[in-house]
């Protein structure tokens, strides 16, 4: 999988990511604010101390994470199935 090599946090509680694939692109977390693992981001200044964590996924100090895969599909607008079929499309060029 492709790994987030650049990560920021935004206004309105929207992260930047970079993939090592050179996708990138805004994504928007603030339908989870208060919610559950994500009480903390109600303060902002929590929300806004993200890093890329040891799973290379958007990280906060309380370990709290959400899954890069996820993030990056969003981001690319394709399926599971379509992320997959070009992974291993790509693999298979690859050794040609």
């Amino acid at each position: 999988m492709e790994k987030i090599i650049e990560i920021k946090a935004l206004k309105n509680y929207k992260l930047f990511l970079k993939y090592s694939d050179g996708v990138e692109g805004v994504i928007d977390l603030s339908d989870i604010v208060g919610k559950g693992v994500f009480e903390a981001f109600k303060n902002y200044s929590f929300f806004e101390n993200v890093k890329i964590g040891e799973s290379d996924a958007p990280t906060w100090e309380n370990e709290t994470d959400i899954d890069p895969l996820n993030q990056y599909l969003k981001l690319t607008g394709k399926t599971v199935e379509q992320y997959l079929a070009d992974k291993k499309n790509r693999n298979v060029a690859y050794w040609l």
